[in-house]
């Protein structure tokens, strides 16, 4: 029986050997009340990707396709052998559905049950939350557009969704998640609140975890 453990690794080598340049991202908060196991970023769109293995149930799902079609020009769900035969009956026809199983050596297959179609429920004012507010303000500065200093981060959300053509911000939105930089993100958050009058924020501390011990 596959878990979520087995499929994740394979699954990422499989998405990058199909859809080339590729940044994939995991565990993203999304929507309502859910969390993306996986999104990946190409050059035009975004798409959202649900695991259900083996040993997942159905229980959540219906809400998790309202928050992933909210957020993400396309979706697929990966699921185990056990829930292929049965998938279809639980998400949209536009979401494409990836089946996974295990070959003789133990080593997992994929096979396209449906190919994803584009999202017709795609919320813009949703996906470019995904956006840290630096990256926001490095669009308007590569389009010369108001920098809206003294406004919140929704307020410069919606503004960029009014002012720029659909097919361009879909492109912007992709070019900042390739250049995201985790390692840096800190420094050019606070970088960007000294610069416009605001208290730079402070590290968190990690809670240093204990060692577990066998008797």
């Amino acid at each position: 029986m596959l878990k979520d453990k087995d499929i994740r690794e394979p699954l990422f080598t499989y998405l990058e050997e199909r859809y080339g340049k590729v940044r994939i991202f995991e565990e993203k908060n999304i929507g309502i009340n859910s969390r993306a196991d996986v999104f990946l970023v190409l050059e035009d769109r975004l798409v959202g990707i649900e695991i259900k293995s083996d040993a997942d149930s159905y229980t959540r799902l219906a809400g998790q396709v309202k928050d992933y079609d909210r957020c993400f020009d396309e979706n697929i769900v990966v699921v185990g052998s056990t829930h292929g035969a049965h998938i279809e009956q639980h998400v949209p026809m536009h979401w494409g559905i990836l089946t996974v199983e295990q070959d003789e050596n133990g080593r997992c297959d994929f096979y396209i049950l449906r190919e994803p179609q584009k999202n017709p429920n795609l919320k813009m004012t949703e996906k470019i939350r995904l956006l840290w507010r630096p990256e926001l303000a490095s669009i308007q500065a590569r389009h010369d557009l108001f920098k809206y200093p003294g406004k919140s981060k929704l307020f410069v959300q919606e503004y960029l969704v009014k002012t720029l053509e659909p097919d361009l911000l879909h492109r912007e939105i992709s070019h900042e998640l390739f250049e995201r930089d985790y390692t840096k993100i800190h420094d050019t958050i606070n970088e960007y609140r000294t610069a416009h009058g605001a208290q730079p924020r402070r590290r968190r501390k990690r809670r240093k975890r204990k060692k577990r011990t066998t008797a």
